[in-house]
C-alpha cells in the first residue's frame, strides 16, 4: 500500500467525520447557510431590490422573493454580463458558466470565489466517502479519466467563461495533477468523436483505475477503445474498478456498461450542475445520494404535481416527505434566489437527507393529463432489461396524439438497441403493464380507451449521436431527454432513420 492510499483512508475518516456533523443537524444546517446568504447579499442591487435588510425569517424570504428560471432572472444576469458588480452577489462572479438552453438559447451561470470551492470539494469528498466506506484505496495510484468539456475559455468584460466541466479541470489537486488523464492538448479539442479518438490513444497502454463521465459518452469511449484494440475494457484496464458519472440515470446502461468491460465494477453517482453541486453517493449500500446542505446552498422544494399552480406551497428541507415528486428551488453563494433549476428530486432518506433525480419538470409527458415523469419511464426501462434479457443504447419516449387511420393515440418508446429482445410485442406489453403499474393517471387513460398501449420503435445504430450531432450537442455534459411533451426529438429521429 502506498503512502498516498494510506493518506486518502487517513483523510477520508477526517472528513466523513466533518460531513456527519452537519447532516445530523439538517434543519439547524439550513437555517445557517440560509441566514449568510442573506447577510452577504443585502448590499446588492438583487437584495436592495428585494428588501434583503428586512428579510429576518425564512417566510419573509418567501414572501419577497418569487420564484424564478433562469429566463426571469435573466435581465440581473445581463447586468453582470455587462461588468457591473455588485447585482445579484458581492463584487464579480470569478467564471460564467456557459450551458446551452432549450428556450433562451445560451445560458451564463455565475460561479464565484465562495461557490467555486464546493464544486471541487464535493467531488473529492464522494470519493472519499467511498474510500471510507469500502476501505479500498489502492485506485489513487493509477491512472483516472474524466471525460469533460475544453478547459479553454472565453472572456466577457474581465470574466472567464467557458464550460462547467472545463472550468473544473483548472482546479484538480496538484496530488492528482500526474495521474490524469487525457493530456490538455487532447482535452481542449472541440469535436468530441476526434476528442474520443485522442483520448483512446492516449490511454489504451495506462493503468486506468478509475473512468468518470456521462454514461452515454463514456460507453463511446469503451465502444472505440474494444474496437482499437480487441479487447474487453476490464482486460484491458486491469485495475479499473471505480466508475464515476452523473447527469443521467445508469441503470438502463448498467447491461452494455458490464458486457463491455467484461465484469462488475463499483460505481458512484453525483449530481452536479453549473447552478451548484447538489449530491453525491455517499453509500454503496444506500439508495439515493446525500444532498449536499452545508455547501452554501439553501434548497427549496414544491410538490411537482402542484408546480404549475397560481401559488403553490415552498417547503424547507425540514418538511418534505420520503417519495414525493418535488421541484427543487435553490438560494446560492453564486447569486442565484429562489431559482429554478429544472430538475426533481424524490427523497430516499430523512436520517440522513437523501435524494435521487427524478427527472426534469420540463420533461414529461402530460398531452392527455397523463404526468409521466422520467423516473417513471426509467423504471420501467430497468426492469424490462432485467426480465427480457436484452441491452439498450439509448431511448427516450414522446407521445403520438394523431396516429394513422383514426386510431387512438398512444406513446412511442422511441429505442435504439445494443441487443434487442426476441420478441418486441412482449417487451411492449411488459413495459406498458409497468407504467401502468406505477402512474395511477396512465392506467385509467388505457383502461378508459383514451390512449392505446404504447408502440415501440426501434432505432438503427448511433440514431441517438446522430440527432445530438446535429443539434450540436454530441459529447461533453450534453445528454438525450428521456420523454418530452411533444415530438421535436422523436421527429428527428424518424428523419435520420429515413435519411439512413
Amino acid at each position: 500500500m502506498s503512502i498516498k492510499s494510506i493518506a486518502a483512508k487517513i483523510f477520508s475518516k477526517i472528513v466523513v467525520f466533518q460531513i456527519q456533523r452537519w447532516a445530523t443537524k439538517p434543519v439547524e444546517t439550513q437555517r445557517k447557510v440560509f441566514e449568510a446568504l442573506i447577510a452577504s447579499a443585502k448590499q446588492t442591487v438583487f437584495g436592495k431590490n428585494h428588501d434583503f435588510q428586512n428579510i429576518s425569517s425564512y417566510e419573509d424570504f418567501a414572501a419577497q422573493v418569487p420564484v424564478r428560471d433562469y429566463e426571469a432572472l435573466k435581465p440581473y444576469v445581463e447586468e453582470v454580463i455587462s461588468g457591473k458588480e455588485n447585482i445579484l452577489w458581492p463584487g464579480k462572479p470569478r467564471y460564467f458558466a456557459k450551458t446551452s438552453g432549450t428556450t433562451s438559447g445560451a445560458k451564463y451561470i455565475p460561479l464565484t470565489k465562495e461557490s467555486m470551492p464546493y464544486h471541487i470539494e464535493a467531488a473529492r469528498n464522494a470519493i472519499l466517502c467511498y474510500i471510507n466506506e469500502t476501505g479500498k484505496a489502492d485506485f489513487v495510484d493509477g491512472k483516472m479519466i474524466f471525460l469533460q468539456g475544453s478547459p479553454e475559455m472565453d472572456e466577457k468584460n474581465g470574466i472567464k467563461t467557458g464550460r462547467l466541466s472545463g472550468i473544473v479541470a483548472h482546479y484538480v489537486p496538484a496530488y492528482l495533477q500526474k495521474n490524469r488523464l487525457p493530456s490538455w492538448e487532447t482535452n481542449c479539442i472541440e469535436d468530441w468523436e476526434t476528442k474520443v479518438d485522442a483520448i483512446v490513444g492516449e490511454t489504451k497502454n495506462e493503468n486506468m483505475t478509475v473512468i468518470s463521465g456521462i454514461p452515454s459518452w463514456v460507453q463511446m469511449y469503451f465502444e472505440k477503445l474494444q474496437k482499437n484494440t480487441g479487447k474487453k475494457v476490464g482486460d484491458l484496464f486491469k485495475n479499473f474498478n471505480l466508475f464515476i458519472y452523473g447527469g443521467v440515470n445508469f441503470e438502463p446502461y448498467r447491461a452494455k456498461f458490464e458486457n463491455l468491460i467484461g465484469r462488475k465494477v463499483d460505481s458512484i453517482e453525483l449530481f452536479p450542475a453549473s447552478e451548484g453541486f447538489f449530491a453525491f453517493q455517499d453509500s454503496q449500500k444506500e439508495k439515493g445520494m446525500l444532498l449536499l446542505l452545508n455547501s452554501g446552498i439553501f434548497y427549496e422544494f414544491i410538490e411537482a404535481s402542484t408546480f404549475f399552480d397560481e401559488n403553490p406551497k415552498r417547503l424547507t428541507i425540514g418538511e418534505v416527505k420520503i417519495g414525493v415528486n418535488y421541484v427543487m428551488i435553490i438560494s446560492t453563494n453564486a447569486g442565484l434566489w429562489a431559482y429554478n433549476l429544472g430538475d426533481t428530486v424524490q427523497f430516499t432518506s430523512t436520517k440522513p437527507y437523501r435524494v435521487i433525480v427524478s427527472g426534469r419538470i420540463k420533461h414529461f409527458i402530460s398531452a392527455f393529463g397523463e404526468h409521466v415523469i422520467g423516473k417513471e419511464v426509467e423504471e420501467a426501462m430497468n426492469k424490462a432489461i432485467s426480465a427480457l434479457n436484452f441491452s439498450i443504447t439509448e431511448f427516450t419516449v414522446a407521445p403520438q396524439i394523431t396516429p394513422a387511420d383514426d386510431n387512438l393515440p398512444y406513446h412511442e418508446w422511441l429505442i435504439e438497441f445494443e441487443t434487442p429482445p426476441e420478441n418486441f410485442q412482449k417487451m411492449a406489453e411488459f413495459l406498458d403493464a409497468e407504467m401502468q403499474l406505477q402512474n395511477s393517471y396512465y392506467f385509467d387513460l388505457i383502461k378508459g380507451k383514451v390512449l392505446q398501449p404504447l408502440k415501440i420503435t426501434a432505432l438503427k445504430k448511433e440514431s441517438f449521436q446522430q440527432y445530438m450531432k446535429s443539434q450540436g450537442k454530441l459529447g461533453g455534459q450534453n445528454k438525450v431527454p428521456r420523454l418530452g411533451n411533444d415530438r421535436k426529438i422523436a421527429d428527428a429521429l424518424h428523419q435520420i432513420q429515413a435519411l439512413n
